[in-house]
């Protein structure tokens, strides 16, 4: 089974619809939801990463009918237990410290509740999921680093200031698109989905 010539990625998130395109651009067109009339706030309500994936790939192909894939991303702080996982879009919402999807407010709650700790190790954590041909798939990338105490960097985007893969000197906001790209939780899940595939 190959990938589609084109498919649907299910966000309205424009930096990881630009990621997606830069990453499959030799593979494969991807469409966004608005070049496919879809302006629906499709809901993001699993307990999971893998299950708010799902949720999204599924709307988008019992609704509009395309082969389309989803991902949902968590930053997973292991001094929090893990958290913000799976509310890492909303951690300063959940926290009643702001609206949704703030970044800002999302990054300072996060510094907040890790003042005074050393242990900083963390992870970010992307599930995709894939409808195509009638099957579903699931695909998982990781990369292990850890977080600042002050933000570095301007480029990216979420968390992206406040964490250090391994290995690394700088933060993924300080890296150039390409640099991020190569080594992204959104390119190990894409990857992986490519392998499956091709």
């Amino acid at each position: 089974m190959k990938l589609p010539q084109t498919i649907v990625f299910a966000t309205n998130n424009s930096h990881k619809l630009q990621e997606a395109r830069d990453i499959l651009k030799d593979r494969c067109n991807v469409l966004s939801l608005s070049e496919i009339n879809c302006n629906d706030d499709i809901p993001e309500t699993a307990p999971t990463l893998e299950g708010n994936a799902l949720l999204k790939a599924r709307w988008v192909k019992e609704r509009y009918g395309y082969d389309c894939f989803a991902d949902d991303t968590g930053l997973e702080v292991a001094a929090l237990d893990g958290a913000p996982g799976v509310k890492s879009a909303r951690y300063a919402a959940c926290c009643g410290e702001s609206s949704d999807h703030d970044s800002q407010a999302n990054m300072r709650v996060l510094l907040d509740n890790l003042k005074g700790i050393t242990e900083r190790s963390a992870q970010f954590r992307t599930v995709i999921a894939l409808i195509s041909d009638g099957k579903e798939f699931t695909f998982e990338g990781k990369v292990k680093g850890e977080i600042l105490e002050f933000p570095a960097g301007n480029d990216g985007f979420g968390y992206d200031p406040v964490f250090r893969p391994e290995g690394q000197t700088l933060t993924f906001a300080e890296m150039s698109a390409g640099q991020k790209n190569s080594m992204s939780h959104r390119r190990r899940a894409l990857d992986a989905m490519l392998a499956e595939l091709e």
